[in-house]
C-alpha cells in the first residue's frame, strides 16, 4: 500500500499560481464588503428625510446613529469564536443575511427607539462580516499576494458607502426614505444563493479541526484546481499552543503584547479616521467655507483612502508590512498636522487631505490585511475580529471627542495638530506587533530542536 503524500495545507498555496477560483473568492468577499459598507453608511444618507417626517430633533435622532456601532462592537466580538469553532462560511453567510433581513425591517419602523433596536441588530451582522471575510480571503490567498488580495477586498467598503449615497440620491425624491432601506438591506440578500453555492469553507481550518482528508482535498482541489490522487494527508502546520481555545490564544504567552499592540493601534487609527471624517466638514464650514465645498474636500479623504489602500497593500507583499503600514501611519501624523498649521483657508487644503486619507486610510486597510497572519488557524478569525471589536471603541470615542472639543471652543488647527498623538502611537504600536511575532517564533523554533 503506498504511503499517503502530506501537503502542508498554506506551503501548497503560496506556491502555485492565484487560479480563478480564488480571484473569484476575492469577488465574492469584495461584494461582501461592499454591502456592509452600504448598511454601515446607510443611515447618514436617510437621516434628514427621517427627522423631517417622524418631526423629531437631531439629538433624538442620535439614538439611532448611535445603535449600530454598538451593534459592530458586538458582532465583532462575538463573529470570531464562532467563527474558530463553527467555519468562515457559514458565520460569514448569516451574518449578511441578519444585516440584510434587519435593514429591511428597519424600513418599516414607525420610532426612534424601534429603529435603535434594528439598528443594534443591523450592526451585530455587519460587525461579523467583515474580519470572516478578511479570514476567509487570507488563508485561501498566496503570501506574496495576500496584502493586495486584502486590501482590494476592503476597497469594497468604500465602494459600498458611495453606492448608497448615490441610491439614496435617486430613490428619496421617487419613493421615500424607506425605499433606500429596502434596496439597502435586498441587495445584501441576493448575494446569498451566490455564497451558500460558491464559498468554500477554510481549508486551513477543516484541517485543524481534524476533518476527513476526502473532505479537505476537495475543497482545496476546487479552489486551487489541483487535482488530489485520493491517498493526500493535509496538515496546517501550528506553533505549539498552550490552550485550543480561540480566546485564549490570543492571550497566550507570545501572543498576548501582539493583541494587544493589535487593539492599540487599530483603537488609534479609527479615532483619527473618524474624528477626522465626522468633523472635518463642520471645521471647514467652520472657517468660513461653503458646505458644498466642505463636502468636496472630506471627499478627497475618502479618495486618498482608496487610493492608498491598495498601494500599501502592494507593498506590503514586497517588504516587511509593518514597517510599511508603520511608516504610512507616521505619513498620516505629518500630513494632519500639516493641515493644522496650514488651515482651513490653505489653497492645499484638498491635496493634504488627500494625502492624510492615504496615509490613515491606507495604513488601517493595511492592518486588516496583517492581522490574519499574527494568529495561528484556531484562533484567526477571534484575532482579527477582537481588534475590529475594540478598534470600534476608538470610532466611537473619536466622533465623541470632536465635538467635545468643538464645544470646548477648541478651533480647527488645534484638533488637527492633536489628531498626530494618536497616529503616531499606532505607528510605534504596529511594530510592537512585528518584534513580538518574531520573538515568539524564534521560540517556536528553538522548542522544535
Amino acid at each position: 500500500m503506498p504511503a499517503s503524500k502530506t501537503i502542508d495545507i498554506k506551503a501548497f498555496i503560496d506556491e502555485r499560481h492565484i487560479s480563478a477560483y480564488q480571484w473569484l473568492l476575492v469577488v465574492l468577499c469584495f461584494l461582501a464588503v461592499t454591502a456592509d459598507g452600504m448598511d454601515v453608511a446607510i443611515m447618514g444618507f436617510v437621516a434628514p428625510s427621517i427627522i423631517h417626517d417622524w418631526g423629531i430633533s437631531r439629538p433624538q435622532f442620535g439614538l439611532v446613529m448611535s445603535a449600530a456601532p454598538i451593534g459592530l462592537v458586538i458582532g465583532a466580538l462575538a463573529a470570531g469564536p464562532a467563527s474558530d469553532r463553527f467555519g468562515r462560511k457559514w458565520v460569514l453567510i448569516a451574518s449578511v443575511f441578519l444585516f440584510g433581513v434587519f435593514t429591511i425591517m428597519t424600513a418599516f419602523t414607525q420610532s426612534p427607539v424601534s429603529m435603535a433596536v434594528l439598528r443594534i441588530l443591523t450592526g451585530i451582522g455587519l460587525g461579523a462580516a467583515m474580519p470572516n471575510s478578511t479570514t476567509l480571503l487570507s488563508e485561501y490567498s498566496p503570501q506574496r499576494k495576500r496584502a493586495l488580495l486584502i486590501t482590494i477586498m476592503f476597497t469594497g467598503f468604500n465602494l459600498g458607502s458611495a453606492l448608497i449615497g448615490f441610491a439614496a440620491g435617486w430613490l428619496i425624491p421617487l419613493h421615500g426614505w424607506r425605499s433606500v432601506l429596502i434596496f439597502g438591506g435586498a441587495l445584501p440578500l441576493v448575494l446569498i444563493p451566490l455564497q451558500i453555492w460558491l464559498l468554500p469553507e477554510s481549508a486551513r481550518l477543516l484541517a485543524v479541526r481534524g476533518a476527513p482528508a476526502a473532505r479537505i482535498g476537495s475543497v482545496l482541489g476546487r479552489v486551487t484546481g489541483a487535482n488530489f490522487d485520493g491517498d493526500e494527508k493535509f496538515i496546517s502546520t501550528e506553533p505549539p499552543l498552550p490552550t485550543r481555545k480561540p480566546i485564549g490564544v490570543l492571550f497566550s504567552q507570545g501572543y498576548g503584547a501582539t493583541t494587544l499592540a493589535l487593539w492599540v493601534t487599530y483603537f488609534m487609527g479609527l479615532l483619527v479616521i473618524y474624528l477626522l471624517t465626522g468633523w472635518l466638514p463642520t471645521l471647514i464650514k467652520d472657517a468660513g467655507l461653503s458646505v458644498t465645498a466642505a463636502a468636496n474636500v472630506t471627499a478627497m479623504f475618502q479618495i486618498g483612502g482608496t487610493i492608498g489602500a491598495v498601494l500599501v497593500g502592494w507593498i506590503m507583499d514586497k517588504t516587511r508590512p509593518a514597517h510599511v503600514i508603520s511608516a504610512a501611519y507616521v505619513g498620516g501624523a505629518v500630513f494632519v498636522l500639516a493641515l493644522g498649521w496650514m488651515g482651513a483657508l490653505s489653497s492645499s487644503l484638498a491635496l493634504l487631505v488627500f494625502a492624510a486619507g492615504f496615509c490613515m486610510s491606507g495604513a488601517q486597510t493595511g492592518l486588516n490585511a496583517y492581522a490574519p497572519g499574527r494568529y495561528p488557524t484556531v484562533a484567526r478569525a477571534t484575532g482579527v475580529s477582537w481588534m475590529l471589536g475594540m478598534g470600534r471603541f476608538g470610532s466611537i470615542f473619536g466622533s465623541a471627542v470632536g465635538g467635545a472639543l468643538l464645544g470646548l471652543g477648541w478651533q480647527f488647527g488645534a484638533i488637527l495638530a492633536m489628531l498626530a498623538v494618536p497616529a503616531t502611537l499606532a505607528a510605534i504600536a504596529v511594530q510592537v506587533t512585528q518584534r513580538k511575532q518574531i520573538d515568539s517564533a524564534v521560540v517556536s523554533a528553538n522548542a522544535a530542536h
